[in-house]
């Protein structure tokens, strides 16, 4: 029997579940299992994977335990969904007794367990913080006018986070810097309730964060600190925000089920379905997600158009909202085969700005990069001390945007053609961010093919 050690074990299951290829290890551990060549994957934890990653439709890494005998296997374990299959690499593949684990259990996963022991309800989240797993204490807790969250909703769309009182997000400094955080307050969007997020990073091999395993706790009343106001009191009038949070909350919560019922539907969680009807539920999730995304990009439309716009002035760290920013889009750019290259980590350069703000504009411009470039291609940010302000700069491998073109992307709804999904809205927005605290977002000309985004902000 082969016993894995720093070799990865691979395999991949088909549309039905089917074990159709895979290592001597994990052919082994089926066979164990009870299944037979060729049949559907035996180890159930492996198989809940592969529905999770196939209903998603995006990457999942996690810790995995299995049990094989009177051991326990601990595995750790990426699946990626594949057109209708999904294949695994299991990268670490330790053994243990079942009732007494070794010391050699993953620290990470025994401290989340700690945690979750003590919260009121538990979540998972992948590198880019998009929800993976919740617990049904969970997904009660989190209802909100009827409709609860959907898998693959981000934790920042479901919450709005409050700043620690030394300023930044602890759940983003977290992912930013490895480590685990305890106490992000959070707001449950379109409510009033309150919540603290704690959670412990889950690392692959080579250390890098594939996500996070935390808990919720409910504040019920604890003294604890407020969010501070973004603005001033808004008007209650049917021209007002306060409107526009009323056709956003009508317009988020049918979405979010339609998008659940439509992945239930192409999961087949209630018997099979015919194959066009499954590519039909397929692209009903997707138009849905779409949808979900205009209403946060009009959302941020109001904001930057109002009147009362406020933003932070505070000392930041170009490179590392750079770093953070690229961090965070780092799944989706695996998912084209892309690379981000990033800011090292000793580089700092100091500007003056709103955090989350300037990590909006950051996000969308890397976003878009990674969005428009070809696949296998790489997108490059840099920063640099230019006079008084200090710049990042996004390159991208791209077609490159021609020079009678360069304003016109940052108008309202243009897209220029193209036939990627969006508004239009995102240079808009983040334009209007970057001039609101005293900086812009410009288009150069380089030495290379393809575009070069140019954020600045007055230099600390």
């Amino acid at each position: 029997m082969l016993t894995p050690d720093d070799s990865p074990v691979r395999g991949r299951v088909d549309v039905d579940g089917r074990l159709i290829a895979a290592d001597a290890a994990l052919a082994d551990l089926h066979a164990r299992a009870g299944g037979g060549e060729g049949g559907p994957l035996a180890v159930p934890q492996l198989a809940s994977l592969a529905r999770l990653v196939r209903r998603l439709g995006i990457p999942v890494a996690r810790s995995v335990l299995a049990a094989d005998g009177e051991e326990d296997l601990d595995l750790w374990v990426r699946a990626v969904p594949e057109g209708d299959e999904v294949s695994f690499t299991i990268a670490s593949w330790t053994r243990r007794l079942a009732a007494a684990p070794l010391p050699s259990a993953r620290p990470s996963a025994r401290d989340a367990d700690f945690l979750r022991a003590d919260a009121d309800w538990s979540w998972d989240s992948d590198a880019a913080l998009r929800l993976i797993a919740l617990s049904s204490e969970g997904m009660a807790a989190l209802v909100a006018d009827g409709a609860g969250p959907a898998l693959g909703d981000p934790l920042t769309r479901l919450f709005v986070l409050d700043e620690a009182p030394s300023g930044g997000l602890p759940l983003l400094d977290a992912l930013a810097q490895r480590r685990p955080f305890d106490e992000q307050y959070v707001t449950l969007r379109g409510t009033d309730r309150r919540f603290r997020l704690a959670g412990v990073p889950v690392l692959d091999a080579a250390g890098e964060v594939t996500g996070f395993r935390g808990g919720g706790f409910a504040l019920n009343g604890q003294a604890v600190p407020e969010p501070r106001p973004a603005r001033p009191a808004e008007p209650q009038g049917e021209g007002g925000s306060a409107f526009a949070r009323r056709i956003e909350t009508a317009l988020r919560t049918p979405l979010h089920r339609i998008v659940a019922v439509a992945e239930q539907i192409r999961e087949q969680d209630e018997g099979p379905v015919r194959a066009d009807y499954n590519a039909y539920a397929g692209d009903i999730a997707h138009a849905g997600r779409h949808l979900l995304g205009l209403i946060d990009d009009l959302a941020d439309l109001e904001a930057v158009e109002g009147a009362d716009l406020e933003v932070e002035s505070e000392a930041l760290d170009m490179a590392d909202l750079a770093r953070r920013a690229a961090g965070l889009l780092s799944v989706r750019a695996d998912d084209k085969d892309m690379r981000i290259e990033q800011p090292d980590l000793a580089e700092a350069l100091g500007a003056i700005g709103d955090f989350k703000r300037s990590l909006q504009v950051l996000l969308n411009l890397i976003g878009n990069a990674v969005r428009f470039g070809p696949a296998g291609s790489t997108v490059r940010v840099s920063v640099e001390k230019r006079g008084d302000v200090a710049a990042a700069i996004v390159i991208d491998q791209g077609d490159g945007i021609a020079p009678e073109n360069r304003e016109r992307v940052f108008e309202k709804f243009e897209r220029l053609g193209t036939r990627e999904p969006g508004a239009g809205l995102g240079l808009y927005i983040s334009r209007r961010l970057a001039r609101a605290m005293g900086g812009d977002i410009t288009i150069e000309d380089g030495s290379e093919h393809g575009g070069r985004f140019v954020f600045t902000l007055p230099a600390a």
